[in-house]
């Protein structure tokens, strides 16, 4: 009887012992297929493929992320290695577009991938084969990243179609690599003086905002190399040259900080406004010349030509300054156009002097009698305004040999020529009365040496002008 229940205890404790060991495997088991996943099918007879443990565990194992990095057991409100040496912030940039450039507002706006490099060892974590986990913006709240600003921006942004252009990658050591995709719309101080044959210098700058160089301390990660740029066109600009740059900026109540310098070479090209500006001027002011080779009694046609070119001059002047920023100083275009609009005015002020000193010739031979006093000069003009030769005769009258008495009132015979003796050479300078009064008896000399000067003087300045700018 006692060998009975001696039997009954021993195999009620093996059952029990059995079905508590089952149930652990069978647990175990369940947990494996549970962190194993979709990767079950590799099990072979209850074995797990050994192909799972060359893999990174970080990618199969279904573990949260805050979990694995830490979060929650540190302070990420506090910079890393809060309290000793400044962390080093690497920087590099790739530009991927320049979309505009504007004078008025003196400003760019750029759209570039802003990359940061440093290290948190507190967000490092262990990996087998040191393969590193990415994250998009959903962790970035969570952690400490740098605070880098742009320096003079006016407007930025993260793009975020369709997710926010953010990536966070970790590195099992503790190295991070934080990357955005930003536009921003930056001030840049132009000088517009040799507009529009101008080369301008532009700058993203770029900064921490809290930290100064005692805790943070920015500069770029591969020097030159760290500043990459796609193929960029302009419609306005031709670049130059871009290159990377660092230095230092005071603020008197917080102190030094590092800053970085993004600078680029703008080129203006030259022809868009050369058929817009250049061409259009030029051609005024050749047809402001047509003038001189009409006949100076055509008083309509003349004054309407004149008149019709000094407005066309002053349109051009009016479409360029509005598409310019109000500068107090004077710009190239400014010289081209109001030198080019001063040879059109004085243009119709030649014209208008040729008319005054016609009439004046007119006016004198009336008096002396070369036209008789009851004609009418009205009646010898016809509906264009143009004086006929048949009815009034310009021809000059013939000079008076001089007399040498003193007394010209009791000669009355001219006295014949007396050559000087020989030896003495008298030579008589004319005064500028009688030059003018010669000028004022051939009005048609005015238009005959504007004909040469007008264009010798503009060529002569597009030389300079062209050899001072170009």
């Amino acid at each position: 009887m006692k060998v009975d229940v001696l039997t009954c205890l021993a195999l009620a404790v093996v059952g029990h012992v059995a079905t508590v060991s089952g149930g652990r495997g069978s647990g175990r088991r369940k947990h494996k297929e549970v962190f194993l996943g979709e990767n079950s099918k590799f099990k072979f007879g209850g074995r797990i493929d050994y192909k799972l443990k060359r893999q990174d565990s970080t990618k199969t194992l279904l573990i949260k992320s805050e979990q694995l990095l830490r979060i929650e057991e540190h302070d990420f409100a506090m910079r890393p290695g809060f309290g000793g040496a400044a962390i080093p912030v690497g920087i590099d940039v790739q530009v991927e577009s320049i979309d505009s450039i504007s004078e008025v507002n003196m400003d760019f706006t750029m759209t570039l991938y802003l990359r940061h490099y440093w290290k948190d060892e507190r967000l490092s974590f262990p990996s087998r084969n040191n393969q590193s986990r990415t994250f998009d913006s959903r962790l970035v709240k969570k952690i400490w990243v740098p605070d880098v600003f742009f320096v003079h921006s006016k407007r930025s942004f993260i793009h975020d179609t369709t997710m926010e252009n953010i990536m966070l990658r970790v590195y099992p050591d503790g190295n991070i690599l934080y990357s955005v995709r930003v536009t921003v719309t930056a001030l840049c101080s132009m000088d517009f003086s040799s507009f529009p044959l101008d080369t301008q210098n532009c700058s993203l700058e770029l900064e921490s905002y809290a930290y100064n160089e005692n805790d943070l301390m920015l500069y770029w990660k591969n020097g030159n190399d760290s500043l990459r740029t796609d193929e960029i066109v302009l419609s306005q600009f031709f670049i130059e040259h871009f290159h990377a740059s660092s230095g230092l900026a005071f603020y008197s109540s917080t102190g030094w900080y590092n800053r970085l310098f993004i600078n680029f070479i703008l080129r203006r090209h030259i022809f868009f406004f050369m058929l817009q500006t250049y061409f259009p001027t030029m051609l005024m002011v050749v047809l402001s010349w047509v003038s001189f080779w009409i006949d100076r009694r055509a008083v309509p046609a003349r004054v309407s030509l004149g008149i019709t070119t000094v407005l066309t001059m002053s349109t051009i002047i009016t479409g360029v300054s509005s598409s310019m920023p109000q500068v107090s100083y004077v710009k190239a275009v400014d010289i081209y156009l109001w030198t080019s609009f001063l040879f059109v005015f004085l243009s119709v002020i030649e014209y208008a002097a040729v008319n005054y000193c016609t009439t004046l010739e007119e006016m004198r031979k009336m008096k002396r009698g070369k036209i008789p006093p009851t004609f009418n000069a009205s009646q010898a003009m016809a509906f264009d305004g143009c004086f006929h030769d048949n009815d009034i005769e310009l021809t000059p009258f013939s000079r008076i040999a001089p007399t040498l008495t003193s007394d010209p009132l009791t000669t009355t015979t001219l006295t014949p020529d007396i050559r000087p003796t020989e030896g003495t050479r008298l030579r008589r300078q004319r005064s500028v009365r009688e030059n003018v009064d010669r000028l004022v008896s051939n009005s048609y000399m005015i238009d005959s040496y504007s004909r040469l000067a007008f264009p010798l003087s503009y060529l002569l300045f597009n030389t300079i002008y062209w050899s001072l700018y170009s």
